[in-house]
């Protein structure tokens, strides 16, 4: 079996298994964050970081560092987050071969910006002819949903 067989049983995935997807996420990533928070509520003895500070900015930049490791490690593992596996999507490179690990960062940090502007990086890919997002465009990644 070779890198892009799954390619050949799979479709570009729509919006609606994407935003599926990103629910179900939600669940493990909250756990690593109350675990990151915790971590930092421990090392800082207790003490709560106040709202707007430097200490505010660079624990919600580790959150996003966190957050970007879980996609990471799950994306170059299998080419699925614990959210995708339910509805068989997939993270590929646009050849249909496993994406790299450059890829994969770049389309962590697209995605980001891409949920910032208000999800309009994900609204692109109903526009989109092969249902990329502006993370898929920018990574040269192609979310697809597998056969059973």
């Amino acid at each position: 079996m070779s890198d892009a067989s799954p390619a050949l049983a799979a479709r570009p995935a729509h919006l609606g298994w994407r935003l599926l997807a990103l629910v179900y996420d939600f669940f493990p990533v909250l756990a690593l964050w109350f675990a990151t928070a915790g971590l930092m509520l421990l090392a800082r003895g207790g003490e709560t970081v106040p709202p707007g500070s430097l200490a505010a900015w660079l624990e919600f930049a580790l959150l996003w560092a966190v957050t970007g490791g879980y996609a990471l490690l799950s994306w170059q593992r299998g080419g699925q987050t614990l959210g995708m596996r339910p509805w068989r999507l997939k993270v590929l490179a646009a050849d249909g071969r496993r994406a790299t690990r450059q890829a994969l960062a770049l389309r962590y940090a697209v995605a980001t910006l891409s949920l910032a502007a208000f999800g309009l990086g994900f609204l692109w890919s109903l526009f989109e002819r092969e249902r990329r997002t502006w993370h898929d465009l920018a990574s040269g990644t192609v979310l697809v949903r597998l056969e059973r």
